[in-house]
């Protein structure tokens, strides 16, 4: 539009055009420069994610701030990274800092290298997008994809032989109770024993005989193809979710290293972690 007024006025010699076309270059100017003091001397830092599984949305967050100035219409994203989506701020005010929340999806499970954070603003008529990338190396682990787990045990989860199984009386299980000990971080809360807790006026955690037979290690074939070892990855997940939930212990073979079995949601955590990198690492690393 601006070149068209522009063309116009040179041909017709109307002073009122050469006015429009005045406004309309100093719009483009005052953008330009307005946009870029809203980009100045802006800090980012990752806060990551809780948990980032393939195929669905997950909740990633920016820590920003400035010193000195205002800034307004941000949004964030990762560059040069496969993820899609951003996170968006109206305003950010001068010496102190703010927690940007955005929604990000990954296409596939695995280590993905973040590089840098790529802040953008359209401010102030939105006519024009200005960014700048902030240089930040970081690693993200996305997980399996999640689907439904089998209704029963495929043949990849076999028992743990007796001989290979900790003593049964160390506690962990559901047979009886043995000692009360103080919960730690990475306990399951399942295992707190209420009322001797209320009484002591701590989180007691309750150690009990384990039974026989609810021992599991999974195994994964690691010689797939990649679409392959993606399916069969997330059905390794799904099928130690159901077992920790029922009180298994549950470990993996085969993966980016061996997990030991064990019980909880960081014994869940270790095992996703395992297939995340399955494919990525040599086995045994």
């Amino acid at each position: 539009m601006t070149l068209g007024v522009g063309v116009a006025a040179l041909n017709t010699g109307n002073n009122l055009l050469y006015l429009v076309l005045g406004l309309l270059l100093s719009a483009i100017v005052a953008s330009g420069i307005l946009s870029e003091l809203s980009l100045r001397g802006i800090e980012v830092r990752r806060l990551g994610t809780d948990g980032a599984f393939a195929n669905e949305p997950f909740v990633f967050r920016w820590a920003i701030s400035r010193q000195k100035g205002w800034s307004f219409a941000l949004s964030f994203s990762e560059e040069g990274a496969p993820l899609v989506g951003e996170g968006w701020i109206n305003h950010l005010s001068a010496g102190s800092e703010q927690v940007v929340r955005g929604e990000l999806r990954a296409a596939r499970r695995g280590p993905v290298t973040l590089t840098g954070i790529k802040v953008s603003t359209s401010f102030p008529f939105g006519l024009f997008i200005k960014g700048r990338v902030i240089r930040q190396r970081d690693l993200l682990v996305v997980y399996p994809a999640r689907i439904p787990s089998s209704a029963s045990l495929p043949p990849h989860a076999r028992p743990k032989p007796v001989g290979e199984i900790s003593n049964p009386r160390q506690g962990g299980g559901n047979g009886d109770l043995l000692d009360l000990r103080e919960l730690s971080p990475g306990d399951d809360s399942r295992r707190i024993h209420w009322v001797k807790s209320a009484g002591a006026g701590k989180l007691l955690r309750a150690v009990r005989e384990r039974e026989e037979g609810d021992g599991f290690t999974l195994r994964l074939e690691t010689d797939l193809p990649s679409e392959r070892l993606d399916r069969r990855c997330s059905e390794i997940a799904a099928l130690a979710d159901r077992l920790l939930q029922r009180g298994c212990e549950v470990g993996l073979e085969g993966a980016a290293g061996e997990v030991r079995p064990g019980r909880g949601p960081l014994q869940q955590r270790r095992i996703l972690e395992a297939l995340a990198w399955a494919g990525f690492l040599p086995a045994g690393k």
